[in-house]
């Protein structure tokens, strides 16, 4: 009896102890549902909500380029593209096939779309092939019962409708690489383009814009159910350029079958009427993909198409640079203005002879006149009288060797020299045949053609610091430098200035000045002043001077002069300031100042920096050849 009792007891202790365990259970459960339900509902609820809505980025329409008056240079286009959605075809590699009978495919675009496929979930959208035209879409309609799978969609591309005339300016786009990924979301997205060069690169976050979303329902796998809700991005913002387009084409066409370039300033204010380099490339092509053999045929080209002439090509200023010599002898009183030099053909310094292009020499000559006819003899008097330092610091004022705020990638600062330049970087003192030599711009001397427009404006606009620039406004917001008076004087006193005006307009418009032929013609009521320039590219021995020099034409192309002119129009009150320069074009008289003529005659014709309405609008190319297709009879080959 007592054992039972016992029994007993162990049983009901441990069914007291089941009870109290099964009851702190329920109520840790009753706890946790609370939390669950009642305190975390809000929390869970969003992640309910997450689970089931799919939140994904619109790309928004890139910004338009513009010319200064509204004509578009960079715009977009529709792109119409093939899509494979694996889940929608039981055999991709059969419809890939069906897909190359209608629009042929390359092996590598099949070996990228089966990649992608394998990679990506099968209600995903592969990109087949974008930039379709319509006879192709055309026959993907017809064809549409034998490809399963594949659906055609519609996005923007960027396309530009001057093709070369604009490259080198405007730049292109191109797909980010893992470089220019700076944390925002859209540049993730398929199909998404980002400036690589030139204004859509320098302008790159203004023309993008913001994305806009859009809510999707989604299952338990990811596949969209229904769209919830969508918002809008914001356009990129339109990016208006100093440029005329027009003047720009003429420009182009001027010197389309030369290795050259060509920029035109408004003198007062910096602004970039036109900026050409030739020979060029078509932008459009990235917007598809550079093929390796059109590459190849980029970077192997002697004349470098790729490189824009105009703010990275270095040259030799040769006599253009005679203006900054003549100012720096002014500014440092060391040489008169009607102070006569001679020049009998031949400057003897120690065992050296430093030769003037002319035979025989000038006689003797005052500044103006040593401008005029470009005497190299004054000039070798005058920089030894100066100094190289003397030099070097008036030529930085003048925007020579110094970086420009140009919006241009890449462009180059080139160099002046100085005695401590080259102690630094050679090890061994200055010369001063060296000043001889930098006296008529040759030697280590390297500028841009852009810096010689600028030291041009500046010379010419009272001695104000203008900087050249490409952009007008962006998002409709004018931007700053518009104005003469936005830019500081340089302190150049008003005399020193005139004398290189009057010796410059001596140069082209009076009989002896060495751009004589090609002034502008009489009727059209308005003078240009300027100065040529030739640069040896390589050392002309005794030899060959005493034998007498072979003319250019005659020569190598790689072994012929460099051809530079600067100029300014008009004479009496400059408005435009314009830099040519021609690769191995052999003399400046001969082949950069008919250029400058004919584009500075363009250039005041349109005359777009006074203008308050636009000029005649130019013909587009894509324009031209509607215009030729529609026409009866041969179609015209004429440029407008």
């Amino acid at each position: 009896m007592k054992k039972e009792k016992g029994q007993r007891t162990v049983f009901t202790r441990r069914l007291v102890m089941l009870g109290l365990g099964k009851t702190a259970l329920l109520g840790a459960l009753g706890v946790r549902l609370w939390q669950l339900q009642v305190k975390e509902s809000e929390r869970y609820a969003v992640l309910a909500d997450e689970n089931r809505i799919s939140m994904r980025l619109l790309p928004p329409p890139r910004g338009r380029i513009t010319d200064r008056f509204g004509v578009p240079i960079a715009e977009n286009r529709l792109n119409w593209r093939a899509m494979l959605v694996a889940e929608r075809t039981d055999d991709v590699g059969a419809t890939l096939a069906t897909f190359s009978h209608v629009v042929p495919l390359t092996e590598a675009e099949r070996t990228r779309i089966e990649r992608d496929v394998r990679r990506r979930r099968r209600f995903v959208p592969v990109l087949v092939r974008e930039f379709l035209d319509w006879e192709d879409m055309a026959r993907l309609e017809v064809n549409a019962p034998d490809l399963p799978g594949i659906v055609t969609d519609v996005g923007q591309s960027r396309t530009y409708p001057y093709g070369e005339e604009f490259a080198h300016l405007i730049g292109y786009v191109a797909a980010p690489a893992e470089a220019d990924l700076d944390g925002d979301p859209m540049l993730q997205l398929p199909g998404i383009r980002i400036g690589r060069a030139g204004l859509e690169r320098a302008h790159d976050q203004a023309l993008r814009g913001r994305a806009g979303r859009v809510q999707l329902e989604v299952n338990a796998v990811g596949r969209v159910i229904r769209e919830l809700e969508r918002e809008e991005g914001t356009p990129g913002q339109d990016v208006t350029t100093t440029l005329d387009a027009g003047l720009q084409q003429a420009v182009s066409r001027r010197i389309e079958n030369d290795s050259a370039a060509v920029v035109v300033l408004d003198a007062r204010n910096g602004e970039v009427m036109a900026m050409a380099s030739t020979p060029s490339f078509d932008p459009n092509v990235f917007a598809e993909g550079v093929s390796s053999a059109q590459w190849r045929a980029w970077t192997s080209n002697r004349r470098n198409p790729l490189v824009n002439k105009a703010v990275a090509g270095l040259y030799a200023p040769g006599s253009t640079f005679k203006m900054v010599v003549a100012l720096a002898a002014l500014d440092s009183r060391l040489v008169a203005p009607g102070e006569r030099i001679p020049c009998f053909g031949v400057t003897q310094l120690g065992d050296s002879k430093f030769h003037c292009w002319k035979r025989g020499g000038h006689g003797w000559l005052d500044m103006r006149e040593a401008i005029k006819q470009s005497c190299d003899c004054y000039f070798y008097e005058t920089a030894k009288r100066v100094g190289i330092d003397r030099i070097a610091t008036m030529s930085r004022r003048f925007g020579l060797g110094v970086e420009l705020d140009l919006e241009l990638p890449g462009a180059r600062s080139g160099l002046i020299p100085t005695r401590q330049w080259k102690m630094a970087t050679q090890g061994v003192p200055w010369q001063q045949g060296e000043t001889l030599v930098h006296g008529i711009g040759q030697g280590f001397t390297q500028v841009s053609p852009l810096q010689l427009a600028v030291m041009t404006a500046r010379m010419v606009n009272g001695g104000r610091a203008i900087q050249p620039h490409l952009t007008r406004a962006v998002g409709g917001a004018l931007q700053k430098g518009h104005r003469a008076e936005d830019w500081p004087a340089l302190g150049i006193p008003e005399p020193h200035l005139r004398l290189m005006r009057e010796s410059m307009s001596g140069v082209v418009n009076e009989r002896g000045g060495t751009a004589w032929a090609s002034r502008l013609p009489a009727e059209l009521g308005v003078a240009m002043g300027g100065k040529t320039g030739t640069t040896q590219v390589r050392r002309i021995t005794m030899a060959e001077r005493e034998r007498g020099l072979r003319r250019q034409e005659d020569l190598p192309y790689e072994w012929r002069h460099h051809a530079l002119f600067v100029g300014f129009a008009p004479v009496e009150e400059p408005v435009y300031a314009v830099a040519v320069i021609v690769e191995h074009g052999g003399g400046g008289s001969a082949a950069a100042a008919p250029v400058a003529r004919d584009v500075m005659l363009e250039t005041l014709t349109r005359d777009p920096a006074r203008r308050t309405s636009p000029p005649p609008p130019p013909t587009r190319p894509d324009q031209q050849r509607v215009a030729e297709a529609a026409a009866p009879g041969p179609a015209r080959t004429e440029r407008p």
